[in-house]
Protein backbone atom coordinates (compact mmCIF):
# COMPACT_ATOMS: atom_id res chain seq x y z
CA UNK A 1 0.00 0.00 0.00
CA UNK A 2 1.07 3.80 -1.02
CA UNK A 3 1.92 5.80 2.01
CA UNK A 4 -1.07 7.70 1.28
CA UNK A 5 -3.37 5.26 2.02
CA UNK A 6 -5.73 5.66 4.72
CA UNK A 7 -5.97 1.94 5.47
CA UNK A 8 -1.97 2.15 5.52
CA UNK A 9 -2.01 5.54 7.93
CA UNK A 10 -5.14 5.21 10.17
CA UNK A 11 -6.15 8.32 11.72
CA UNK A 12 -5.22 8.33 15.30
CA UNK A 13 -7.95 7.60 17.64
CA UNK A 14 -9.79 10.71 19.39
CA UNK A 15 -9.40 11.05 23.07
CA UNK A 16 -13.14 12.20 23.52
CA UNK A 17 -15.53 9.44 22.31
CA UNK A 18 -18.61 10.68 20.24
CA UNK A 19 -20.60 9.52 22.96
CA UNK A 20 -19.62 12.17 25.44
CA UNK A 21 -20.84 14.86 23.44
CA UNK A 22 -24.22 13.52 22.30
CA UNK A 23 -25.36 12.57 25.66
CA UNK A 24 -24.80 16.20 26.80
CA UNK A 25 -26.37 17.44 23.68
CA UNK A 26 -29.56 15.22 24.18
CA UNK A 27 -29.80 16.16 27.78
CA UNK A 28 -29.48 19.62 26.50
CA UNK A 29 -32.44 19.37 24.12
CA UNK A 30 -34.55 17.55 26.54
CA UNK A 31 -34.60 20.58 28.81
CA UNK A 32 -35.38 23.09 26.33
CA UNK A 33 -38.12 20.84 25.63
CA UNK A 34 -39.38 21.14 29.43
CA UNK A 35 -38.64 24.56 29.53
CA UNK A 36 -40.88 25.15 26.44
CA UNK A 37 -44.07 23.07 27.19
CA UNK A 38 -43.51 24.00 31.07
CA UNK A 39 -47.26 25.78 31.16
CA UNK A 40 -48.44 22.20 29.98
CA UNK A 41 -46.07 19.89 32.05
CA UNK A 42 -47.45 22.69 35.29
CA UNK A 43 -51.07 21.78 34.10
CA UNK A 44 -50.79 18.35 34.36
CA UNK A 45 -49.25 17.55 37.73
CA UNK A 46 -51.11 20.50 39.32
CA UNK A 47 -47.63 22.89 40.05
CA UNK A 48 -48.18 25.91 41.78
CA UNK A 49 -47.51 29.20 40.22
CA UNK A 50 -47.49 30.94 36.80
CA UNK A 51 -47.95 29.00 33.74
CA UNK A 52 -45.21 30.41 30.92
CA UNK A 53 -42.09 28.93 29.62
CA UNK A 54 -39.09 28.71 31.54
CA UNK A 55 -37.12 31.09 29.82
CA UNK A 56 -35.00 33.23 32.59
CA UNK A 57 -31.77 32.91 33.32
CA UNK A 58 -31.57 30.29 36.19
CA UNK A 59 -33.07 28.19 33.62
CA UNK A 60 -30.28 28.61 31.26
CA UNK A 61 -27.80 28.15 34.02
CA UNK A 62 -29.60 24.06 34.62
CA UNK A 63 -29.39 23.57 31.30
CA UNK A 64 -25.45 24.00 31.49
CA UNK A 65 -26.24 20.84 34.58
CA UNK A 66 -28.40 19.36 32.16
CA UNK A 67 -25.87 19.18 29.81
CA UNK A 68 -23.27 18.04 32.46
CA UNK A 69 -24.35 15.56 33.70
CA UNK A 70 -25.03 13.05 31.05
CA UNK A 71 -21.43 13.83 29.79
CA UNK A 72 -19.98 12.98 33.48
CA UNK A 73 -22.15 9.41 33.67
CA UNK A 74 -21.08 8.56 29.95
CA UNK A 75 -17.47 9.51 30.70
CA UNK A 76 -17.47 7.39 34.02
CA UNK A 77 -19.74 4.67 33.02
CA UNK A 78 -19.27 3.88 29.40
CA UNK A 79 -15.47 4.95 28.28
CA UNK A 80 -14.03 4.86 31.70
CA UNK A 81 -12.15 7.97 31.32
CA UNK A 82 -11.26 8.20 35.29
CA UNK A 83 -9.09 4.80 34.18
CA UNK A 84 -6.72 6.59 31.51
CA UNK A 85 -3.15 7.10 32.50
CA UNK A 86 -3.13 10.68 31.20
CA UNK A 87 -5.65 11.73 34.14
CA UNK A 88 -2.05 10.68 36.53
CA UNK A 89 -4.05 9.19 38.80
CA UNK A 90 -3.80 5.10 39.93
CA UNK A 91 -6.69 4.22 42.35
CA UNK A 92 -5.28 1.25 43.02
CA UNK A 93 -2.29 2.59 45.27
CA UNK A 94 -4.56 4.77 47.80
CA UNK A 95 -1.89 6.59 50.28
CA UNK A 96 -2.75 7.98 53.68
CA UNK A 97 -4.19 10.64 54.64
CA UNK A 98 -1.86 11.57 57.19
CA UNK A 99 1.04 11.07 54.19
CA UNK A 100 -0.54 13.47 51.99
CA UNK A 101 -1.92 16.13 54.44
CA UNK A 102 1.10 18.72 53.95
CA UNK A 103 0.88 18.27 50.39
CA UNK A 104 -2.86 19.39 49.95
CA UNK A 105 -2.63 22.29 52.21
CA UNK A 106 -0.13 23.77 50.33
CA UNK A 107 -2.28 22.62 47.09
CA UNK A 108 -4.99 24.80 49.23
CA UNK A 109 -2.64 27.50 49.53
CA UNK A 110 -2.05 28.07 45.96
CA UNK A 111 -5.62 27.71 44.67
CA UNK A 112 -7.59 29.94 47.23
CA UNK A 113 -4.65 32.71 46.74
CA UNK A 114 -5.76 31.97 43.00
CA UNK A 115 -9.37 32.35 43.06
CA UNK A 116 -8.62 35.36 45.59
CA UNK A 117 -6.96 37.17 42.75
CA UNK A 118 -9.36 36.09 39.90
CA UNK A 119 -12.00 37.88 42.17
CA UNK A 120 -9.97 41.16 42.50
CA UNK A 121 -9.17 41.21 38.75
CA UNK A 122 -12.98 40.89 38.36
CA UNK A 123 -13.41 44.03 40.86
CA UNK A 124 -10.64 45.83 38.87
CA UNK A 125 -12.59 45.05 35.39
CA UNK A 126 -15.49 47.51 35.03
CA UNK A 127 -16.84 45.32 32.40
CA UNK A 128 -18.02 43.18 34.64
CA UNK A 129 -20.40 44.89 36.14
CA UNK A 130 -22.20 46.27 33.79
CA UNK A 131 -24.70 44.32 31.11
CA UNK A 132 -24.38 40.67 30.32
CA UNK A 133 -21.80 40.11 32.60
CA UNK A 134 -23.82 41.35 36.01
CA UNK A 135 -25.90 37.67 35.89
CA UNK A 136 -21.69 36.12 35.58
CA UNK A 137 -20.96 37.85 38.42
CA UNK A 138 -23.80 37.23 40.45
CA UNK A 139 -23.42 33.33 39.57
CA UNK A 140 -20.01 33.10 40.50
CA UNK A 141 -20.49 35.58 43.68
CA UNK A 142 -23.01 32.70 44.94
CA UNK A 143 -20.70 29.52 44.01
CA UNK A 144 -17.51 31.05 45.74
CA UNK A 145 -18.36 30.14 49.27
CA UNK A 146 -19.13 26.60 47.94
CA UNK A 147 -16.36 26.40 46.09
CA UNK A 148 -13.89 26.80 48.74
CA UNK A 149 -15.58 24.97 51.54
CA UNK A 150 -15.92 21.75 48.75
CA UNK A 151 -11.77 22.38 47.58
CA UNK A 152 -10.96 20.74 50.87
CA UNK A 153 -12.08 17.58 51.24
CA UNK A 154 -12.19 16.99 46.74
CA UNK A 155 -8.19 18.31 47.19
CA UNK A 156 -8.03 15.26 50.35
CA UNK A 157 -9.27 12.95 48.03
CA UNK A 158 -7.35 13.31 45.01
CA UNK A 159 -4.25 13.67 46.27
CA UNK A 160 -4.67 10.40 47.89
CA UNK A 161 -4.76 8.72 44.77
CA UNK A 162 -2.26 10.65 41.71
CA UNK A 163 0.65 9.76 41.19
CA UNK A 164 2.25 12.93 41.60
CA UNK A 165 0.33 15.42 44.02
CA UNK A 166 2.79 18.07 43.52
CA UNK A 167 1.37 19.75 40.51
CA UNK A 168 0.53 23.24 39.20
CA UNK A 169 -1.52 24.17 41.68
CA UNK A 170 1.09 22.73 44.45
CA UNK A 171 3.83 24.38 43.04
CA UNK A 172 2.04 28.02 43.16
CA UNK A 173 1.44 27.20 47.17
CA UNK A 174 5.38 26.35 47.35
CA UNK A 175 6.07 29.72 46.15
CA UNK A 176 3.66 31.35 48.37
CA UNK A 177 4.73 29.74 51.07
CA UNK A 178 8.21 29.55 50.86
CA UNK A 179 8.91 26.45 52.43
CA UNK A 180 10.26 24.25 49.96
CA UNK A 181 11.50 24.32 46.12
CA UNK A 182 9.08 24.64 43.59
CA UNK A 183 9.15 25.17 39.62
CA UNK A 184 8.58 28.28 38.39
CA UNK A 185 7.85 27.01 34.89
CA UNK A 186 5.01 24.88 36.69
CA UNK A 187 3.60 27.94 38.39
CA UNK A 188 3.64 29.61 34.76
CA UNK A 189 1.47 26.33 33.35
CA UNK A 190 -0.78 26.62 36.62
CA UNK A 191 -1.92 30.51 35.50
CA UNK A 192 -2.25 30.30 32.38
CA UNK A 193 -5.08 27.66 33.14
CA UNK A 194 -6.76 29.61 35.22
CA UNK A 195 -6.24 32.89 33.70
CA UNK A 196 -7.90 30.74 30.77
CA UNK A 197 -10.50 29.38 33.04
CA UNK A 198 -11.33 33.08 34.91
CA UNK A 199 -11.44 34.75 31.69
CA UNK A 200 -13.30 32.79 29.31
CA UNK A 201 -15.59 31.30 32.39
CA UNK A 202 -17.29 34.94 32.85
CA UNK A 203 -17.54 35.16 29.59
CA UNK A 204 -19.93 32.13 28.03
CA UNK A 205 -22.02 32.22 31.71
CA UNK A 206 -22.61 35.59 30.76
CA UNK A 207 -23.94 34.85 27.41
CA UNK A 208 -26.28 31.54 28.64
CA UNK A 209 -29.08 33.82 29.22
CA UNK A 210 -29.85 35.75 25.79
CA UNK A 211 -30.09 32.61 23.23
CA UNK A 212 -31.40 30.55 25.57
CA UNK A 213 -34.35 32.82 26.32
CA UNK A 214 -34.87 33.26 22.36
CA UNK A 215 -35.49 29.49 21.59
CA UNK A 216 -37.42 28.83 24.54
CA UNK A 217 -40.22 31.75 23.46
CA UNK A 218 -39.88 31.55 19.86
CA UNK A 219 -43.01 30.94 18.20
CA UNK A 220 -42.44 27.68 15.96
CA UNK A 221 -45.49 28.45 13.95
CA UNK A 222 -45.08 31.66 13.09
CA UNK A 223 -41.09 31.40 11.71
CA UNK A 224 -42.28 28.27 9.43
CA UNK A 225 -43.58 31.48 7.48
CA UNK A 226 -40.80 33.35 7.19
CA UNK A 227 -37.56 31.50 5.84
CA UNK A 228 -35.40 33.93 7.23
CA UNK A 229 -36.77 34.04 10.61
CA UNK A 230 -37.06 30.22 10.57
CA UNK A 231 -32.93 30.75 9.23
CA UNK A 232 -32.62 32.90 12.49
CA UNK A 233 -34.27 30.73 14.84
CA UNK A 234 -32.18 26.98 13.87
CA UNK A 235 -28.80 29.25 13.81
CA UNK A 236 -29.73 30.86 17.59
CA UNK A 237 -30.60 26.83 18.39
CA UNK A 238 -27.48 25.97 17.35
CA UNK A 239 -25.19 28.73 18.78
CA UNK A 240 -27.27 27.87 21.99
CA UNK A 241 -25.82 24.58 22.15
CA UNK A 242 -22.25 25.77 21.04
CA UNK A 243 -22.76 27.85 24.26
CA UNK A 244 -23.97 25.46 26.48
CA UNK A 245 -21.95 22.79 25.93
CA UNK A 246 -18.41 24.96 25.68
CA UNK A 247 -19.37 26.69 29.15
CA UNK A 248 -19.49 22.70 30.32
CA UNK A 249 -15.98 22.54 29.08
CA UNK A 250 -14.58 25.43 31.04
CA UNK A 251 -16.19 24.81 34.22
CA UNK A 252 -15.70 20.72 34.36
CA UNK A 253 -11.34 20.83 33.94
CA UNK A 254 -11.62 18.07 36.52
CA UNK A 255 -8.72 15.73 36.73
CA UNK A 256 -10.56 12.58 37.84
CA UNK A 257 -12.94 13.10 33.99
CA UNK A 258 -9.19 13.24 32.20
CA UNK A 259 -11.01 16.85 31.01
CA UNK A 260 -8.07 18.73 33.27
CA UNK A 261 -6.16 21.58 31.66
CA UNK A 262 -2.93 19.85 30.76
CA UNK A 263 -1.07 23.27 29.72
CA UNK A 264 -2.35 26.31 28.10
CA UNK A 265 -0.65 27.97 25.17
CA UNK A 266 2.67 29.08 26.11
CA UNK A 267 2.71 31.50 23.28
CA UNK A 268 1.90 35.11 23.54
CA UNK A 269 0.95 35.48 19.94
CA UNK A 270 -1.81 32.75 20.44
CA UNK A 271 -3.49 35.07 23.60
CA UNK A 272 -3.07 38.12 21.43
CA UNK A 273 -5.05 36.42 18.62
CA UNK A 274 -7.65 34.87 20.74
CA UNK A 275 -8.48 37.64 22.99
CA UNK A 276 -9.17 39.76 19.89
CA UNK A 277 -12.23 38.29 19.45
CA UNK A 278 -13.46 38.25 22.80
CA UNK A 279 -15.34 41.09 24.87
CA UNK A 280 -14.17 43.88 26.04
CA UNK A 281 -10.86 43.54 23.51
CA UNK A 282 -13.10 42.81 21.08
CA UNK A 283 -15.61 45.76 21.07
CA UNK A 284 -12.15 48.13 20.30
CA UNK A 285 -11.73 46.18 17.56
CA UNK A 286 -15.08 44.33 15.48
CA UNK A 287 -17.93 45.49 17.09
CA UNK A 288 -19.96 48.72 16.31
CA UNK A 289 -17.57 51.08 15.06
CA UNK A 290 -14.29 49.47 15.97
CA UNK A 291 -11.07 49.18 14.07
CA UNK A 292 -11.98 45.99 12.18
CA UNK A 293 -15.73 46.58 11.84
CA UNK A 294 -17.66 45.35 8.92
CA UNK A 295 -20.91 45.75 8.30
CA UNK A 296 -20.88 49.47 7.85
CA UNK A 297 -23.78 50.01 5.59
CA UNK A 298 -24.03 46.06 5.23
CA UNK A 299 -28.19 45.30 5.78
CA UNK A 300 -26.98 41.50 5.27
CA UNK A 301 -28.45 38.46 3.57
CA UNK A 302 -32.09 38.79 4.40
CA UNK A 303 -32.34 42.51 3.00
CA UNK A 304 -30.95 41.59 -0.37
CA UNK A 305 -32.57 37.82 -0.88
CA UNK A 306 -35.98 39.39 0.96
CA UNK A 307 -37.94 39.16 -2.74
CA UNK A 308 -36.61 36.06 -3.86
CA UNK A 309 -37.68 33.19 -2.11
CA UNK A 310 -35.75 30.42 -3.40
CA UNK A 311 -32.35 32.55 -3.07
CA UNK A 312 -33.38 33.27 0.51
CA UNK A 313 -33.95 29.84 1.14
CA UNK A 314 -31.03 27.96 -0.13
CA UNK A 315 -28.67 31.30 1.19
CA UNK A 316 -30.62 30.69 4.83
CA UNK A 317 -30.10 26.67 4.64
CA UNK A 318 -26.20 27.04 3.72
CA UNK A 319 -26.17 29.55 7.04
CA UNK A 320 -27.85 26.59 8.96
CA UNK A 321 -25.40 24.48 7.44
CA UNK A 322 -22.77 25.77 8.62
CA UNK A 323 -23.46 26.87 11.50
CA UNK A 324 -24.51 23.57 12.58
CA UNK A 325 -20.82 22.82 11.82
CA UNK A 326 -19.24 25.01 14.24
CA UNK A 327 -21.81 23.77 17.08
CA UNK A 328 -20.86 20.06 15.98
CA UNK A 329 -17.30 21.45 16.18
CA UNK A 330 -17.78 22.17 20.38
CA UNK A 331 -20.25 18.99 21.12
CA UNK A 332 -17.41 16.47 20.21
CA UNK A 333 -15.01 18.07 22.51
CA UNK A 334 -17.59 16.92 25.59
CA UNK A 335 -16.51 18.12 28.69
CA UNK A 336 -12.84 19.18 27.18
CA UNK A 337 -13.41 22.38 25.15
CA UNK A 338 -11.73 25.55 26.09
CA UNK A 339 -9.84 27.83 23.91
CA UNK A 340 -6.16 28.29 24.07
CA UNK A 341 -5.46 24.83 25.92
CA UNK A 342 -3.65 21.34 25.67
CA UNK A 343 -6.73 18.91 27.08
CA UNK A 344 -6.17 15.98 24.74
CA UNK A 345 -6.87 15.33 20.70
CA UNK A 346 -9.78 15.44 19.02
CA UNK A 347 -9.96 13.35 15.58
CA UNK A 348 -13.48 12.53 15.23
CA UNK A 349 -16.72 14.32 14.26
CA UNK A 350 -15.49 17.10 12.29
CA UNK A 351 -12.22 16.99 13.34
CA UNK A 352 -12.19 13.91 10.95
CA UNK A 353 -12.29 16.19 7.69
CA UNK A 354 -10.54 19.70 9.00
CA UNK A 355 -8.11 20.34 11.62
CA UNK A 356 -9.84 23.64 12.56
CA UNK A 357 -13.92 23.12 11.78
CA UNK A 358 -15.41 25.89 13.88
CA UNK A 359 -13.20 28.70 12.42
CA UNK A 360 -13.68 27.64 8.93
CA UNK A 361 -17.58 27.38 9.28
CA UNK A 362 -17.86 30.99 11.84
CA UNK A 363 -15.90 32.87 8.84
CA UNK A 364 -17.41 31.08 6.21
CA UNK A 365 -20.86 32.13 8.23
CA UNK A 366 -20.07 35.37 8.50
CA UNK A 367 -18.47 36.04 5.02
CA UNK A 368 -22.07 34.55 3.61
CA UNK A 369 -24.80 36.25 6.41
CA UNK A 370 -23.08 40.08 6.52
CA UNK A 371 -21.90 39.76 2.20
CA UNK A 372 -19.68 43.11 3.04
CA UNK A 373 -19.13 43.79 -0.75
CA UNK A 374 -23.24 45.18 -0.68
CA UNK A 375 -23.92 48.21 0.82
CA UNK A 376 -26.88 50.20 1.26
CA UNK A 377 -28.05 53.31 0.05
CA UNK A 378 -26.12 55.09 2.44
CA UNK A 379 -23.21 53.03 2.03
CA UNK A 380 -20.12 54.02 -0.71
CA UNK A 381 -17.50 52.23 -3.01
CA UNK A 382 -15.49 53.30 0.33
CA UNK A 383 -17.60 51.19 2.72
CA UNK A 384 -17.15 48.23 -0.07
CA UNK A 385 -13.82 48.28 0.07
CA UNK A 386 -13.46 49.03 3.95
CA UNK A 387 -15.83 46.00 5.21
CA UNK A 388 -14.40 43.52 2.49
CA UNK A 389 -10.99 44.59 3.82
CA UNK A 390 -11.44 44.35 7.77
CA UNK A 391 -13.68 41.18 7.36
CA UNK A 392 -10.35 39.70 5.56
CA UNK A 393 -8.26 41.02 8.49
CA UNK A 394 -10.60 39.37 10.98
CA UNK A 395 -10.59 36.29 8.68
CA UNK A 396 -6.76 36.70 8.84
CA UNK A 397 -6.75 36.74 13.00
CA UNK A 398 -8.48 33.07 13.22
CA UNK A 399 -5.67 31.88 10.79
CA UNK A 400 -3.22 33.41 13.21
CA UNK A 401 -5.27 31.53 16.19
CA UNK A 402 -5.06 28.47 14.03
CA UNK A 403 -1.85 28.25 13.59
CA UNK A 404 -0.78 29.22 16.96
CA UNK A 405 -2.87 26.73 18.63
CA UNK A 406 -1.49 23.99 16.17
CA UNK A 407 2.46 25.13 17.60
CA UNK A 408 1.20 24.46 21.22
CA UNK A 409 -0.36 20.62 20.15
CA UNK A 410 2.52 20.05 18.18
CA UNK A 411 4.63 20.80 21.28
CA UNK A 412 2.64 18.93 23.76
CA UNK A 413 1.38 15.88 21.91
CA UNK A 414 2.60 12.70 19.52
CA UNK A 415 -0.55 11.87 18.73
CA UNK A 416 -1.35 15.48 17.56
CA UNK A 417 1.30 15.36 15.57
CA UNK A 418 0.35 12.28 14.02
CA UNK A 419 -2.71 13.63 13.25
CA UNK A 420 -1.65 16.82 12.21
CA UNK A 421 0.42 14.81 9.79
CA UNK A 422 -2.73 12.48 8.05
CA UNK A 423 -4.90 15.87 7.42
CA UNK A 424 -2.23 16.94 5.72
CA UNK A 425 -2.58 13.93 3.49
CA UNK A 426 -6.47 12.80 3.62
CA UNK A 427 -7.59 16.05 5.18
CA UNK A 428 -10.85 17.92 3.08
CA UNK A 429 -9.14 21.17 2.50
CA UNK A 430 -5.40 20.72 3.50
CA UNK A 431 -5.23 17.39 1.40
CA UNK A 432 -6.26 19.66 -1.39
CA UNK A 433 -4.45 22.29 -1.06
CA UNK A 434 -1.13 20.78 -1.01
CA UNK A 435 -2.34 19.10 -3.99
CA UNK A 436 -2.76 22.78 -5.67
CA UNK A 437 0.42 23.76 -4.38
CA UNK A 438 2.11 20.94 -5.80
CA UNK A 439 0.74 21.54 -9.46
CA UNK A 440 1.56 25.00 -9.19
CA UNK A 441 5.40 24.29 -8.54
CA UNK A 442 7.05 24.51 -11.73
CA UNK A 443 8.02 21.74 -13.65
CA UNK A 444 11.57 20.62 -15.13
CA UNK A 445 14.49 22.57 -14.59
CA UNK A 446 14.94 26.28 -13.39
CA UNK A 447 16.50 28.22 -15.22
CA UNK A 448 19.43 30.02 -13.15
CA UNK A 449 21.25 33.12 -13.82
CA UNK A 450 25.36 32.76 -13.56
CA UNK A 451 27.47 36.13 -13.49
CA UNK A 452 29.50 36.42 -16.20
CA UNK A 453 33.62 35.16 -15.02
Amino acid sequence: MSSTDPAANPLPRSDVSVGVGLSGLLGLLAWIVFCRNYPAIADMFGIPGPRVPLSGPYAALVAVLCSTIPMVLWSVLVDKVHRNRSTGIDWNHKRPLADVVHVSVVKLAGLWVTWMLIGWLYCLGRWYWDGQYLFAMHVLGVAAFPLFALSIPYVLWLDRVMIEPRDHAWHFGAMLLGREPYDPDEVKKHWRAWIIKGFFGAFMISILPGGFAQVVEADIGALGQNPFQFAMALTTLLFVIDVQIGTVGYLVTMRPLDAHIRSGNPYLAGWVAALMCYPPFAFGFMSGNGMLAYEINTPGWGYWFADNLFLLSLWGGMLVFLTGIYAWATVAFGLRFSNLTYRGVLTNGPYRFTRHPAYVSKNLFWWLASLPFLVNADGTLVDVIRNTFFLACVSSIYYWRARTEEAHLLGEDAKYREYHAWMERHGLITARLARIKRLLRPRGPVLQHHPAE
